[in-house]
Parts: structure tokens; C-alpha cells; sequence
């Protein structure tokens, strides 16, 4: 799954009412498509962060009818985060109906405690129902930790596939099929997907049209709205067709998706910005780089500028040096900015409460957005 193009998610929409959010926890892909470009994946967000998330987008009168834990990785290749963002989500927000989206290997094994955990809806990626079009689809996947052939893994994950939806409508988990198109490689295996999904028991399906990255333009076609409509119409003799109701909103991660609806807010407890940065201009610094945290936040006139320079408390210490830079450091903080952050300390200040920015833009432009200054847009 990881870099793979196969989303046709929606820009950030300004209406109050979200179908379905997308919440990108999974930490770890076990497959790739051939047609990715190779491009890094953007950080898993934490599973007390993505929640923190969901209370702020509520708080700021969004409604919300479904969550979707989709990405960067898949759901279940490393099912850590995604069962412990289930039992926070279940906690806080028991009203929001809570969906799983994975190619399904592990998904049978999985499939009680997915239904306990509260999922009502698992989104199953369902590309081609023999093993020479996943061939030709995916460059490789990797059930569990094991690296095998392309050929015998494309046969594994058709058996894992065919199991996970029996397993998981015999839990009451209902099973919705996602098919990319790719224009030549699996447009005529339309009809055979839809057939046997919906005699194994899949309740709906939608078509995603694969649209080619910068690196593959030309290797392989567009869909275009022809074939999509005739998949459609050859899937609907099976089965429901239905759209895709995802919609994907910039997290508080994405630094390069500075959207003011999606920005961490200061509080009257917590009013300042912390930055990892060498020159005081650029967010540059991995946090574990940091030796001192620049400090920004109002003055007297409420206009936003440097306060001051708290020192990072010295490496070695493991958890214990993330939760004393949460005490020491950030406490009076609502949102660090760094270059990068590791997933340790990722985790401490995500329990702190502290949302975290991944970015290399310029600081005075993010402060001044951040603190309500203004809507600049600073340069990356």
C-alpha cells in the first residue's frame, strides 16, 4: 500500500458535515503497486494524536459520521495502532461508526477482534481475482515479516482475501470491495472481481481510477471516465455500486498542508509555539538534534514573537528525557515544530497533549499563522 496511487480522495471541504475522515495511523505498508512513484510516505500519525484530532475537528463544528483508519501503511500489517486508536475512539467517541481499510492479509485471524474492538465497516483493496493480474499490478507484498515470490505471495493474498470476507461478515462486519482501475491490466477482470466478492459475501463495491505519477506518465494509461463508467455498469450486475464517501482532510501533521481549519489552536493554558530550528528563520532540526527550543508566543499586544530559548534535557535518558522535555520544556506549549520527530517522543508528547507539525518552512510565516496573526504562507 505504501506510496501506491490508489486514492481518489477529495480536497478539504468547507462544509461543516464529513462522511467518512481518513485517519493515517497505520505505520507499516506489506505491499507496493508497480505504478508508485517512489516518494516517501508521510509519518504515521499516533494513535492519542489522531484522536486528539478527531475531538478538535468535533470541537470545531465539524460533524463527523464514520472515521476510516487508511494509511500510509496498511491497517493490519502492523495491527498495534490501529486496535489501540479503536479502543481510544470507542472511550471518547462511541457514536462514530469506526472503518478499517486493508488488503487483508491477516484479516481472518482478525476478524473477532475487529468486530469487538467496535469496526463496523472493513474497505477490502480487491484488484484482480487471479494471481497473473496481481502480478502485474504489484511490484511486491510481503505477508507478515516474510519476503517471498511475487508469485507465491499474489496467490497467498487471493486466498487471504477470499478468507477475510467470510470471516468477517460471519462477525457482523460488513465488507466493502475498493478496485483501482488500471487501463489494460485488470479493466477486463472487472466483472470476474465483482462476481466472486459478491458470492463470498461483499455487500458493495466502488472503482478508483488509477491516475499515473510523474515518474510513470506514459508507461501506463489513465482510466478515464469511459471505462469507469463501464465498470460500473459490468460490477452493478452483482452487486451495489456505490462512491467513495472518504473524505481527506490535511492532518496536523502534514506541514505542507497549512489549512486553518486543520491547525492545532492555542488555549489559555497553553498559548506558545515550540521550534526546533539552528537559525531562529527555517524549522531544520530533527528534534532529537535539538539541543534548545525556541519559544514564540503573544505579547503584551498580542502580536506574536520570540519569548525565549529553553533548553532540550540531555540525550540518554530514554522516555524519561521526552517526558521531562514535556514538563521542563513544553508545558506551556499547544504544537512543536520540527524537521522530524521520532516515533518515541512522538508518542510522549502526543500523551502530553502536544500536537506536532512535520515541516521546513520558514518560522515567522507558520508562527504568525499558528498564534492567529495572520494567513501568511511560508516559503518551504
Amino acid at each position: 500500500m505504501a506510496n501506491a496511487p490508489k486514492s481518489n480522495n477529495k480536497k478539504l471541504k468547507k462544509r461543516a458535515h464529513i462522511t467518512c475522515l481518513r485517519l493515517p495511523v497505520a505505520p507499516q505498508a506489506n505491499s507496493r503497486v508497480r505504478y508508485a512513484d517512489e516518494r516517501p510516505s508521510l509519518p504515521a500519525m499516533m494513535p492519542a494524536e489522531a484522536v486528539a484530532w478527531v475531538g478538535d475537528l468535533l470541537k470545531g463544528g465539524k460533524r463527523l459520521k464514520a472515521v476510516n483508519i487508511n494509511g500510509p501503511g496498511d491497517a493490519l500489517a502492523a495491527p498495534g495502532p490501529t486496535m489501540e486508536v479503536l479502543d481510544l475512539l470507542r472511550r471518547e467517541y462511541p457514536e462514530l461508526e469506526t472503518r478499517v481499510t486493508t488488503l487483508a492479509l491477516g484479516a481472518k485471524q482478525m476478524a473477532y477482534r475487529l468486530a469487538a474492538k467496535g469496526v463496523k465497516r472493513v474497505n477490502l483493496e480487491v484488484d484482480g481475482v487471479s494471481s497473473e493480474v496481481i502480478e502485474k499490478i504489484y511490484a511486491w507484498i510481503r505477508p507478515e515479516k516474510k519476503t517471498v515470490s511475487l508469485k507465491k505471495a499474489a496467490q497467498l493474498l487471493l486466498k487471504e482475501q477470499q478468507a477475510a470476507i467470510g470471516a468477517l461478515k460471519e462477525v457482523g462486519i460488513d465488507v466493502h470491495v475498493q478496485t483501482t482501475i488500471y487501463p489494460e491490466i485488470n479493466e477486463q477482470h472487472v466483472k470476474s472481481i465483482a462476481k466472486q466478492v459478491a458470492l463470498l459475501g461483499a455487500s458493495s463495491i466502488s472503482f478508483i481510477p488509477f491516475q499515473p505519477g510523474e515518474l510513470f506518465t506514459g508507461c501506463i494509461a489513465p482510466c478515464d471516465d469511459d471505462a469507469l463508467a463501464l465498470a460500473e455498469k459490468q460490477a452493478a450486475a452483482y452487486l451495489e455500486v456505490v462512491s467513495d464517501d472518504e473524505d481527506y482532510i490535511p492532518s496536523p501533521g502534514e506541514g505542507t498542508a497549512l489549512v486553518a481549519g486543520a491547525l492545532p489552536k492555542p488555549s489559555k493554558e497553553r498559548p506558545n509555539v515550540a521550534v526546533a530550528s539552528s537559525n531562529g528563520m527555517d524549522v531544520d532540526l530533527h528534534l532529537g538534534q535539538a539541543s534548545t527550543i525556541l519559544i514564540y508566543g503573544p505579547r503584551g499586544d498580542g502580536l506574536a514573537c520570540l519569548l525565549e530559548s529553553r533548553l532540550v534535557p540531555g540525550a540518554g535518558n530514554g522516555q524519561s528525557r521526552w517526558e521531562a522535555l514535556c514538563k521542563e520544556c513544553l508545558h506551556d506549549c499547544f504544537v512543536l515544530l520540527a524537521a522530524n520527530v521520532g516515533e518515541k517522543p512522538k508518542k510522549v508528547l502526543a500523551e502530553f497533549g502536544l500536537k506536532i507539525l512535520i515541516t521546513e518552512e520558514n518560522v515567522e510565516g507558520l508562527v504568525d499563522m499558528l498564534c492567529g496573526g495572520g494567513k501568511k504562507k511560508a516559503k518551504k
